[in-house]
């Protein structure tokens, strides 16, 4: 298990590396967001009964973070690996697919949580936000940053060059996120949307995550949490599969 730990710290060191442009800055942008938004909307929308919409805006920003640099991490390495040719170093090493899968992913987990932990103590100095049941919310970081860690590394690897990783980004990512629920309730929505919304993924993330917070949610928490798993599964085992056949890896 040495090479995976090896991997996995070398994962780790990469991005703490740069902290201030992986961490600090991911922390600082979502800051905004929440200024900006609370600035505009706090007076004229209220999302839960007896919740400011700050308050019900701040764990969605924090899961918001902790998806997008999830994605990030696992796949700017990936990527930047197989364009300088690098990658040659780890699929020569005695590492199984499995490992390799496991250090990518547990990293992205590890930065995610960190984005994810600073937000939320940083909104702790202007706001008070419940926290009703740690379980839940712990259960569905994990699960997000999972599921992100592991699509980065399907996005690294179906890419050719940074151009084709930010395009899958932009335009599957960042919608994604945005149409997620992370600055509303879906029953706000029309009913189209509202309908169009469960098959977001992002979505029982987020509304899960929040039920962790605030004990309210758009849905089950048991139903988000399942919807969750069954994705995360299903990635990681498109994952292992491109992994195992070194599709687009070797050549």
């Amino acid at each position: 298990m040495s090479g995976f730990y090896t991997l996995l710290y070398k994962e780790l060191l990469r991005f703490w590396k740069v902290g201030l442009q992986s961490v600090f800055a991911p922390m600082l942008a979502t800051l905004l967001y929440l200024l900006i938004f609370s600035h505009v909307l706090e007076k004229h929308a209220q999302a839960y009964p007896d919740v400011a919409y700050t308050v019900f805006l701040i764990p969605g920003l924090v899961m918001m973070a902790m998806l997008q640099n999830a994605f990030a991490n696992s796949a700017s390495s990936l990527i930047q690996s197989k364009v300088s040719g690098s990658i040659v170093f780890i699929l020569l090493s005695p590492l199984s697919y499995m490992e390799i899968f496991l250090a990518y992913v547990l990293a992205s987990i590890v930065r995610g949580l960190l984005v994810g932990v600073g937000v939320y103590l940083a909104t702790l100095i202007f706001f008070e936000v419940p926290l009703r049941s740690f379980l839940w919310v712990f259960l569905f970081a994990l699960m997000g940053n999972g599921l992100l860690g592991a699509l980065g590394i399907i996005a690294a690897i179906w890419a050719d060059k940074f151009d084709q990783l930010a395009a899958f980004q932009n335009f599957v990512i960042l919608p994604l996120t945005f149409l997620s629920g992370v600055f509303y309730t879906i029953h706000s929505l029309p009913s189209f949307w509202k309908g169009l919304s469960h098959f977001n993924p992002f979505f029982y993330v987020i509304d899960g995550f929040r039920y962790g917070f605030f004990g309210v949610s758009d849905t089950s928490p048991y139903f988000s949490l399942a919807i969750v798993a069954a994705c995360f599964l299903t990635v990681s085992w498109i994952t292992l599969q491109m992994l195992k056949t070194g599709y687009k890896l070797r050549h």
